[in-house]
């Protein structure tokens, strides 16, 4: 084997070329910007990020460390095309370089709004915008949550809207609206303020208001991190997004029960106007009170028309009275003729009796008719007693309910010349002569016309024609 050529190169060691790779390209490359695409993306349970950075044409592999990766402001995520900042560096255990990124940004609005479409798309197959899971929002709510920066003008918006339109109990969770830290406060007050007890010393609210002013698509980002939309699906409370201006649309607002376009829309949703409330409950009393001044006058018109068709008492009792003498009547007739009936029927059987059994019959048979007729008797007397009470208790009944009884009390009767009654005052006229019937006897009168009869004043005599006065005049004869 022959030996190696002597040469005058330096060796190195592997760690010192490794070592002196590593200063060269960090001297060389020791600030980037490098816009690219984002491929491979892993987290590691350390907290740092590991990605790659590519192109159509080349790759390089980037990390990001634990503290600059908590303050990014979006998550990054496969298939986005960033901005990175960092310097470059080597790997010597795999014989690699990386970029170590030390700040990233979506490149541009297009690469947001992309970012967002297909986070929108993700969060509606899940069916976290579907319209029959939003809860409806209370009438008139006693507490309201507010999640906001407490040193903007929304908070001042909102508690002055709330004042001019029905003042509420207003709870303020102070958060960031904006930055890295933005999202991750969101999400932590919506949950906070759900996990409040009822009857708690806190109350819990019975709506939440989650608002910002208006800004760019990089400035309202927080609002569509997935944190912040889940936190907003899994709220009981009915909450009311209102982030931005009326055009500026985030993924908050589609999760959300209901959307305002501003923050001081959000309170004129949250609560009605007081002053139309009341008008409205004085225009509903009013109504009600003339509904039911309208059916007690219907229901006094129907009662006095059914009324007249009602039959009087008078009428009903003279038609049982009536049956109730005929009845007597033809009872009193028929004891009579069954009597004599049967009077007619012991005779004709007496008569054809043989001579042979009126001596040891006739006692027996004697016996025997006498007793039936006490019994017929004694049925008969009670039968009529029976009925002289009923008929008794009938008359008593008749005369408490005939206009006898009625008359008895001080009222009277009013008849026309020609013995027809009259029923109403309005069918007499002044001069009518009529005949009033009391309880003891009649008398005849005379209607005068005006609302209340005047006693009859005495007619004054007539003066009568005073004596002539002698003349002075002489006489010529």
């Amino acid at each position: 084997m022959s030996e190696p050529s002597p040469s005058n190169a330096h060796e190195f060691t592997v760690s010192e070329l490794a070592g002196a790779l590593k200063r060269t390209v960090e001297d060389t490359y020791g600030h980037v910007r490098v816009r690219g695409e984002l491929g491979r993306v892993v987290i590691a349970r350390s907290g740092h990020v590991y990605m790659d950075l590519k192109d159509d044409r080349a790759v390089i592999a980037s990390i990001i460390w634990k503290g600059v990766a908590s303050k990014l402001r979006f998550a990054p995520e496969e298939g986005l095309e960033v901005i990175a900042e960092g310097r470059l560096s080597t790997y010597p255990g795999r014989s690699q370089y990386q970029l170590i990124i030390e700040s990233m940004e979506p490149a541009g609005a297009g690469a947001l709004m992309a970012l967002l479409e297909e986070r929108r798309k993700k969060f509606k197959a899940e069916g976290l915008f579907d319209e029959d899971r939003k809860k409806p929002l209370p009438f008139l709510p006693q507490t309201i949550g507010v999640i906001t920066s407490p040193t903007g003008a929304v908070i001042r918006d909102i508690l002055h809207r709330l004042r001019d339109r029905f003042p509420r109990h207003v709870l303020l969770w102070p958060v960031l609206v904006q930055g890295e830290k933005a999202a991750e406060q969101i999400s932590a007050a919506i949950d906070g303020f759900n996990a409040l007890e009822k009857n708690g010393p806190v109350p819990r609210p019975d709506l939440l208001i989650v608002a910002r002013g208006g800004g760019s698509i990089e400035d309202l980002w927080a609002f569509n991190e997935e944190n912040v939309v889940r936190a907003a699906a899994r709220s009981t409370i009915p909450l009311i997004s209102a982030v931005g201006h009326e055009t500026d649309w985030t993924l908050i607002d589609y999760v959300s029960d209901r959307r305002a376009p501003t923050p001081t829309g959000a309170a004129e949703i949250a609560v009605p106007v007081r002053t139309e409330l009341l008008a409205t409950l004085q225009s509903h009393q009013m109504r009600l009170a003339g509904a039911m001044t309208r059916l007690s006058a219907r229901k006094e018109t129907d009662l006095r028309a059914a009324s007249r068709g009602l039959p009087r008492p008078e009428d009903l009792l003279n038609v049982l009275s009536q049956r109730f003498d005929y009845a007597a009547g033809r009872l009193v007739r028929a004891l009579d003729v069954g009597s004599s009936k049967r009077a007619e029927q012991l005779s004709s059987i007496a008569g054809r009796l043989r001579p042979q059994y009126l001596r040891a019959d006739v006692q027996r048979r004697s016996e025997k008719i006498a007793n039936l007729g006490e019994r017929l008797g004694a049925s008969v007397k009670r039968s009529l007693n029976e009925r002289q009470r009923h008929l008794g208790q009938t008359a008593k009944l008749l005369r408490s309910l005939s206009h006898e009884g009625v008359l008895s009390r001080g009222f009277a009767l009013v008849h026309r010349p020609d013995g027809a009654l009259v029923r109403q005052g309005a069918d007499l006229h002044a001069g009518d002569e009529v005949r009033l019937h009391f309880a003891d006897t009649d008398r005849q009168a005379r209607i005068e016309d005006g609302e209340e009869a005047q006693p009859r004043k005495a007619k004054k005599p007539r003066p009568k024609p005073a004596a002539p006065k002698p003349s002075t005049q002489g006489t010529l004869f």
